[in-house]
């Protein structure tokens, strides 16, 4: 009795092939999601990414309690649980966030790996490394970009010695898992957790992946780490679609290295007693509300909306779409319940277990999820309704069926709804404990 858990960070559910993406190429996890049981209504409950981890790791809704912070001493967390249960775990990880002692996240692991020089990672420091050229070939400056200036110089330090895509994070750190995974003397009754950083920027991915969707034609630079912010007045129309492009490519390379895993473990004969659990913390803006990146806490779909894909060894569910609404907290009790490991007291998050073994059809009526003292959602299948926390900006209301792109705001032309789903999203958040 094995889990594998694997994150992609910042992987919209809408880019994959098994959730309906007819441009980009991801076949590995189409096929992970044929075996598996594909829901089709995740969402991030708290955001963005260690909050998300916060979530994972607690099985507890955080979004109205704490943002982003350190697991706190009092957290009952996934792996201390485990392993009071004699279950060995492992985290390889080059979530950077995660890295650092204080955040506190290699609690209760066996084993941590943390693969160094993500993002801004002040990984390799040597000035010698003269990376000047390359941010300004990558980098298109617009208002305050001091800070995404220092990142991009920092990492390119810390990625001045990649000769090819087997260097690059995604695979370095699926390599790390499957090299833990041999070094085992016995394969059994273990948690293995793999966090992936990609496909968050910076997009660059290698060849073959940066020309896959790329326009040949197309004669700007590539900035792959946007400034954060409005996209107009800063991105041309061809520059953001670029840009679009390249994370389209590090998908498909963060699909190429996941399926290279997946295949190796299967080679081992893991797959037969291993729960594979695939799913991100958030999607990414792409300007579909006027923003690039996650520059201001607008839940819209583009960034609540998740994949998340289970394949259980026995098949249990194996092929079907789950319509219910299921959110990250679920991920805690999931994995307890296939160790036969009693789910403590004081979680939020439910089993989905039952629901593929066609036990249940829902867990709950509506998903809530939320930026800590910034916005607060809650949605059905039809309706999305937002609580802006911050002064000066009203709340929003969109019809799902009607306008999935959520362009349309009803907040004054449907009163009603509005203050039927505000009591119901404070009367539940009133209500946690």
């Amino acid at each position: 009795m094995n889990v594998i858990m694997i994150i992609n960070d910042s992987l919209r559910w809408d880019h994959l092939g098994c959730y309906g993406n007819d441009w980009i190429q991801t076949p590995n996890l189409d096929k992970l999601s044929s075996e598996s049981a594909t829901f089709d209504w995740c969402y991030s409950e708290g955001l963005p990414t260690v909050p998300t981890r916060t979530t994972f790791f607690t099985g507890r809704f955080t979004f109205p309690f704490r943002g982003w912070q350190r697991l706190e001493p009092t957290d009952v967390v996934l792996a201390e649980t485990l392993w009071n249960k004699g279950i060995t775990s492992a985290m390889v990880t080059d979530v950077y966030h995660l890295h650092k002692p204080s955040m506190a996240f290699e609690r209760g692991f066996d084993y941590t790996e943390h693969i160094r020089g993500h993002e801004g990672d002040p990984w390799i420091v040597d000035p010698a490394i003269d990376v000047s050229g390359k941010v300004e070939s990558h980098h298109k400056p617009y208002g305050k970009d001091k800070a995404v200036r220092s990142q991009l110089e920092q990492y390119f330090r810390n990625i001045s010695w990649w000769e090819g895509e087997e260097d690059t994070f995604v695979a370095r750190v699926m390599r790390g898992g499957l090299e833990w995974l041999k070094r085992q003397p016995k394969k059994d009754n273990f948690m293995l957790w793999l966090d992936c950083f990609d496909p968050h920027e910076p997009w660059d991915p290698p060849e073959p992946y940066r020309s896959m969707y790329v326009d040949p034609n197309y004669q700007g630079m590539d900035i792959i780490q946007p400034i954060p912010g409005p996209a107009e007045g800063y991105l041309t129309p061809e520059e953001l679609q670029h840009i679009k492009n390249l994370y389209a490519g590090k998908v498909s390379l963060c699909d190429k290295w996941v399926g290279w895993f997946l295949d190796e473990v299967g080679k081992m004969g893991l797959l037969e007693d291993t729960l594979v659990i695939f799913t991100t913390d958030h999607g990414e803006p792409f300007n579909e509300h006027g923003f690039i990146k996650k520059a201001e806490p607008g839940l819209y779909e583009e960034l609540t909306h998740i994949p998340l894909i289970i394949r259980h060894p026995e098949g249990i569910g194996a092929g079907q779409r789950f319509g219910a609404m299921v959110e990250t907290t679920e991920i805690f009790p999931t994995v307890l319940d296939f160790f036969g490991v009693r789910t403590p007291p004081r979680i939020h998050g439910k089993s989905l277990l039952p629901m593929m073994r066609g036990e249940q059809d829902k867990l709950r009526d509506y998903a809530y999820m939320g930026y800590f003292k910034q916005s607060w959602r809650i949605s059905d299948q039809e309706w999305a309704f937002m609580l802006n926390l911050a002064k000066g900006k009203g709340n929003e209301l969109y019809n799902l069926k009607a306008d999935p792109g959520e362009l349309n705001n009803l907040i004054e032309a449907e009163p009603e709804k509005a203050m039927e789903l505000e009591l119901e999203l404070r009367r539940f958040v009133a209500g946690l404990k």
